[in-house]
């Protein structure tokens, strides 16, 4: 006679819903069994969308966010690069408006001889996606499989594509869940989804580029810098290095929004011209990846070393040669008015004369959504010629009848509802401001420094 089988216990999601509801601690095993059931589609959106309210009401500890992003990472392929000797970085923005540092970093580090694996996403709401940005380059592809982005990166160190399908899972039926059952601003929840997509590719250290301001989805610098701490801390308990720079985004980085024009503005920082915000921040974060990829001693050889390859032309041709490895069109580097252009202008000019005390960076945002530039839903389509080029920022003195901004649209009635908006967000004053804000508020950084 056969021995009975032993007993196992059956995981039960209600059990763990309860647990989180009554502010108890979960377990590694709680979380891993949840979200692979989730998965692979053992339990329901309903039990799912129950746990993750429970999370936005009772929060995380951080042994809890770090054994959901380990769990969420683990939901599909991590990549394997260890066959590349460089060290892999990567950066990460919380988005804004305007900002296209991405396009800058990747081949700036990967020139420098760091390894740059960058698997970004789309824009939603008023703020831009990269991938948006480099579909705006006639041909570029961003669909790689993992073998041809394992190629590219051999090739020439950095290569950009979207998620594949093999990457988090988890994270893809977990955002979507979260969009629809208000869960989507739990800090905890953010930083799972964040760096479960980017420990997954197989980097060494992340800079991440958490935004501030109007503009950004995090409004206020005490909730930025809450969760800049939660993602270092959590990439520090898998073993990465993480640094974390709190940004400025009150008004638009750089002078350029919409996808071709953006593309514009990159390739003159990577000429070494360009709105010096943007060149700045670039410097600041290139100086940070070239240090913790081992190519700079410290932060500021980091950044020396990044103008000095902007300068010799290197960084430019790194891009120029990513553009050609990923199908896209190469001439569009060398000379960028073969990118895909607006059919018509409209100038925005000044009321009156004074000073440009602040703008309504969101609004700006909006504008170009509205002009087609970005995505309302997640199903629209993009328009890669559309945007706004600013003339004024703040703290600029401006004459009446000046223009503060020029509009590239297609058509007429999204110009018109675009203007309205551009024409509320600046506030003109008769003196100039007393202070203006930094552009880097604070660095989280290894070693748990806070400046």
């Amino acid at each position: 006679m056969n021995p009975s089988p032993v007993s196992v216990q059956t995981f039960r999601a209600i059990d763990v819903i309860r647990k989180k509801r009554d502010g108890v601690e979960l377990s590694r095993n709680d979380i891993e069994s949840l979200v692979n059931g989730y998965t692979r589609g053992d339990i329901p959106d309903y039990q799912v969308s129950a746990w993750l309210m429970a999370v936005v009401l009772r929060g995380m500890t951080r042994p809890e966010t770090a054994a959901l992003t380990d769990a969420m990472l683990r939901s599909g392929e991590v990549l394997d690069l260890s066959s590349l000797p460089a060290k892999k970085v990567d950066k990460h923005s919380t988005g804004g408006v305007g900002d296209k540092t991405s396009l800058v970093l990747a081949p700036l580090a990967a020139a420098a001889g760091v390894t740059v694996p960058m698997i970004s996403g789309r824009g939603l709401g008023h703020t831009g996606g990269t991938l948006d940005k480099l579909e705006a380059i006639p041909g570029f592809n961003v669909n790689l499989p993992v073998a041809d982005f394992r190629r590219v990166l051999e090739t020439c160190g950095c290569s950009m594509i979207g998620q594949t399908a093999e990457i988090a899972p988890a994270d893809r039926k977990l955002y979507a869940l979260r969009d629809v059952t208000g869960t989507v601003e739990s800090p905890y929840l953010i930083c799972a989804s964040i760096m479960s997509k980017k420990l997954a590719e197989g980097i060494d250290a992340l800079v991440l580029d958490v935004k501030t301001g109007s503009g950004a989805f995090m409004k206020n610098e005490k909730d930025a810098a809450f969760l800049a701490e939660l993602m270092v801390e959590t990439g520090e308990r898998m073993g990465k290095q993480i640094v974390a720079l709190i940004t400025d985004m009150d008004q638009p980085l750089g002078n350029m929004i919409g996808n071709a024009l953006e593309v514009v503005e990159v390739v003159d920082i990577l000429r070494g011209k360009g709105p010096e915000d943007l060149r700045q921040l670039c410097l600041e974060l290139a100086g940070w990846m070239l240090h913790l990829g081992g190519a700079a001693e410290s932060v500021a050889e980091g950044k020396k070393q990044s103008e000095k390859l902007i300068a010799s032309g290197k960084a430019l041709d790194k891009f120029r040669q990513m553009v050609e490895l990923q199908g896209g069109d190469p001439q569009t580097i060398d000379d960028p008015g073969k990118l895909p252009r607006a059919e018509s202008t409209m100038i925005i000019s000044a009321p009156r004369e004074g000073f440009i005390a602040s703008v309504q960076c969101e609004q700006i945002g909006t504008a170009c959504v509205i002009l087609g530039g970005g995505r309302e839903k997640k199903e629209d389509s993009v328009d890669p010629t559309v945007g706004i080029v600013l003339h004024k920022k703040v703290g600029d003195e401006v004459s009446a009848g000046e223009p503060l901004a020029t509009i590239h649209y297609n058509a007429e009635v999204r110009a018109a509802r675009a203007r309205q908006l551009l024409e509320e967000s600046y506030q003109i004053t008769d003196s100039p401001a007393h202070e203006k804000r930094p552009l880097i508020h604070r660095v989280i950084g290894k070693r748990g420094d806070k400046n």
